[in-house]
């Protein structure tokens, strides 16, 4: 089985950054990670890589400064680091405010990267067709692809973060490699939207993770355990959407990853039914675990689950992909988080982001899923 990590912060040219030209700050690669995954009509692959880019000297004069995108160029946000918490190395929360306030220690943009058919070689880096922020419901960053063919067009979901909101932006191609935003799809706190690969009944369905800041109890004799959870969505066209009434996928008490799930791979169809591979996490310091699991959905009705396998872990984070880039570690528990998959005869390809830092390319037989 062929697993590799395909593209790495060294494979990244901050000469080329969208915020090159105007941000007037030196900044490094955090992460090339979480990319969107598609096959382009050439047969070639295209991963669509989340680029956190950093400062290199966040703090200075005892603030710590956020990158924030404006219309006319990038510019530095100062926060007093006496009133910040930093404990977690992706994002710092500031203190005494009635909610739960953050800002992001990066900024991210999308960056193309066209593979071969297998998924084993980089053809090229499409730096001309980069994807940055563009309106302020974006302007802290685009953030975590999700590609969809349906039919003759390509679908992507981001995740566009601002102080405005956190929403689920669409993107649409009809080459996928070329995407022109539509706008806002999902509303604040809502991530992780997968379309289908398919319709059903002439109808785009997807796969959605509202949060919340709270959640009500199951009866104790409930085999879930409550908190964000998959749900399903249905639209006439892609862009207003409207949550189906019947659950989708929830934590169950029996996997040890139950602190939260959501959305990994686009649902493809199967004989068997709508495959979709989802993360699970388990509660662990302040990031938690994260694990790719795997789920069947009823080709007609996809509120009905044919089969879950949530103690199994099909992907787990490989120390051995990542030693050799082991000094750029940064978070303090193991995640693989995956984003896309292919069918490539009797294997499916699986791309992935390892430890919010590189893109993982896995072959998957399709043995597995019998």
């Amino acid at each position: 089985m062929h697993d590799a990590l395909i593209f790495t912060p060294a494979d990244v040219d901050l000469s080329r950054s969208p915020l090159h030209a105007t941000l007037g700050a030196r900044t490094y690669v955090l992460g090339a990670f979480n990319p969107g995954f598609t096959r382009l009509p050439s047969g070639n692959l295209l991963m669509m890589v989340r680029i956190a880019e950093a400062l290199s000297e966040p703090v200075i004069d005892n603030h710590v400064r956020a990158i924030r995108w404006t219309p006319t160029g990038y510019v530095l946000d100062a926060h007093p680091l006496a009133h910040v918490d930093m404990a977690d190395p992706r994002q710092f929360e500031l203190r005494g405010r009635p909610h739960r306030m953050l800002g992001l220690t990066s900024l991210s943009w999308l960056l193309p990267v066209e593979l071969d058919p297998t998924g084993r070689e980089i053809i090229a880096t499409h730096y001309d067709r980069a994807i940055a922020p563009a309106a302020s419901y974006q302007d802290y960053g685009v953030e975590d692809a999700r590609i969809s063919r349906i039919g003759d067009r390509w679908y992507m979901t981001t995740c566009s973060v601002s102080a405005e909101r956190h929403s689920t932006t669409l993107h649409i191609s009809d080459n996928g490699l070329d995407y022109r935003l539509e706008g806002i799809v999902l509303d604040h706190q809502n991530k992780d939207m997968l379309l289908f690969e398919g319709l059903i009944d002439d109808a785009y369905h997807a796969l959605t993770r509202p949060l919340g800041e709270v959640y009500f109890a199951y009866p104790p004799e409930s085999s879930y355990a409550g908190g964000p959870a998959i749900n399903l969505a249905r639209s006439p066209d892609a862009l207003h959407w409207r949550p189906l009434p019947a659950p989708g996928l929830r934590a169950r008490k029996a996997s040890t990853s139950a602190m939260k799930i959501g959305g990994g791979t686009p649902p493809i169809l199967t004989p068997a039914g709508w495959l979709m591979l989802y993360h699970g996490v388990e509660t662990r310091e302040r990031v938690g675990i994260y694990r790719t699991f795997w789920a069947l959905l009823d080709a007609t009705d996809p509120t009905r689950i044919v089969r879950i396998d949530d103690t199994t872990a099909l992907l787990e984070a490989s120390p051995t992909l990542t030693a050799p880039i082991a000094d750029l570690m940064y978070l303090p528990t193991p995640v693989v988080f995956t984003t896309g998959i292919v069918d490539a005869g009797d294997h499916y390809i699986v791309a992935s982001g390892e430890a919010d830092l590189a893109c993982r390319i896995t072959h998957l037989p399709k043995a597995l899923f019998a």
